[in-house]
């Protein structure tokens, strides 16, 4: 196993871009919600293609964690 040493002052591997990607993915998975909630409110017409935006918000907030923040190896 190899020993690295961060100083204590900066931020190493891209956390701030990781906590970024967090709350955005947090922020679309909490708006999925709201999405499927209107589209019983909203016309007919738009009741489909707002529970499909609802959908696709939920598939993005998973996708942002296993595409963009990658993963960490285990030795």
């Amino acid at each position: 196993m190899v020993m690295r040493h961060y100083p204590a002052a900066t931020w190493h591997n891209g956390a701030i871009m990781n906590i970024i990607a967090v709350v955005i993915s947090i922020a679309l998975f909490v708006s999925s919600f709201v999405l499927f909630a209107y589209a019983y409110a909203v016309p007919e017409e738009w009741a489909a293609l707002t529970f499909f935006i609802g959908i696709m918000a939920v598939t993005l907030s998973l996708a942002i964690p296993f595409h963009l923040m990658g993963h960490r190896e285990r030795n």
